[in-house]
């Protein structure tokens, strides 16, 4: 019987990090791979290119320089700091990514909230 392998990474259906069983191999590349939450039990593809971001990103002192207003319309780069105007938070976009759906999603580390996933470049 093989072993499972688990992880812990976002799950866009739970909103949150979660753990999750590996289930298998992403097409032809060898960095992501299928697994499935614990908790809800969809599937989705984890990128282990991006496991870099669980290093501390400094939060501090962000609020006193240039940063961007956010906006699901707007695009963000690695690095850039942004204001979340409806919770009154800052933080730093630590990753970006594109959903299965096609759009473009960002993750972000805030002073207040935490890590949070949020839409960007959302065309109507």
């Amino acid at each position: 019987m093989a072993r499972v392998k688990n992880v812990e990474a976002f799950c866009n259906n739970c909103n949150g990090i979660r753990k999750m069983e590996i289930t298998g191999d992403f097409a032809a590349n060898e960095n992501k791979k299928w697994a499935k939450c614990k908790k809800c039990k969809q599937t989705t593809v984890i990128d282990f290119n991006l496991e870099e971001r669980a290093a501390k990103v400094s939060l501090e002192g962000i609020e006193n320089n240039s940063f961007k207003v956010y906006s699901p319309a707007a695009s963000f780069e690695i690095g850039e700091a942004i204001y979340h105007k409806n919770w009154d938070d800052y933080g730093k976009v630590i990753s970006k990514e594109i959903l299965s759906d096609g759009n473009h999603s960002i993750s972000v580390e805030f002073q207040k909230s935490g890590q949070k996933k949020l839409i960007e470049s959302l065309t109507t």
